[in-house]
Formats: C-alpha cells, structure tokens, sequence
C-alpha cells in the first residue's frame, strides 16, 4: 500500500511535468521558436497535448473567457498540487501508523 502511495506521488509529479512542457513548447510554438513541420517537434506537442488536454478542456468550461490569456493550466497545477498536499496530510498517517 505504500508503494502505491509513491507511485502515485510520482505520477502526479511527472503529469506536473508534462503540463509545464506543454505549456513552454506551446509558448515556444507560438512565438516561431520551434517549427511544427519538424517531426520531433510536433511529436513532443502532440504527446503533451494529448496527455493534458483532457483535463485542460474540462477545466475551461468552467473559467471565464479571458481572451488571449489560458490560465487553466495554472489552475490544473494547482490542483496537482492540492492533491499531493492533501495525500501527504490525510492519506499519510493511515497508511504509515
């Protein structure tokens, strides 16, 4: 049960960096720093955006059109983050006493 416990700490840590890819590659995209005719390239995007896009996509539906500004992935990292949080305080101590 512990090492579920880790495991799941560690998916939800490696997803935090596939959203945080997502979003410096789409930057770097938009920008004409990186091309998407190269294959490489628009492999990691795609990668990326289908990992997190779903979630991404439910997350919008419930935020205010904000115009050229996306903060849903912030709100996605902070939920990331709430759930790690709340694992380490509540989900912890059963598992470890």
């Amino acid at each position: 049960m512990i090492a579920l416990f880790y495991l799941m700490l560690q998916v939800l840590k490696l997803y935090t960096y596939v959203v945080i890819a997502n979003v410096v590659i789409s930057w770097l995209v938009a920008f004409n720093v990186l091309n998407t005719s190269n294959k490489f390239v628009y492999l990691v995007l795609d990668f990326t955006y289908r990992l997190t896009e779903p979630l991404l996509m439910y997350i919008r539906r419930f935020l205010p059109n904000l115009g050229a500004f996306d903060i849903s992935p912030i709100i996605l990292l902070l939920l990331i983050w709430f759930i790690e949080v709340c694992m380490k305080l509540y989900l912890a101590p059963i598992l470890f006493n």
